[in-house]
């Protein structure tokens, strides 16, 4: 889980590397398949964060 959130963390910094200057609207974010399940994130771009909204696991 940790290696997919730093990716999405870089992939929104280098998509949007004036966060706080940015005037558009936020990305959509979207959903992350991680071993055992599954986790659904948002980017709040002027305030540079990328939150985890939701964390599935898979129980078997």
């Amino acid at each position: 889980m940790k290696r997919k959130a730093a990716e999405s963390v870089r992939a929104a910094e280098a998509q949007y590397p004036h966060g706080r200057a940015h005037d558009g609207g936020n990305p959509k974010g979207g959903d992350v398949t991680v071993p055992g399940g599954m986790s659904t994130y948002r980017i709040v771009v002027r305030s540079e964060r990328v939150y985890v909204v939701q964390l599935t696991c898979l129980v078997r």
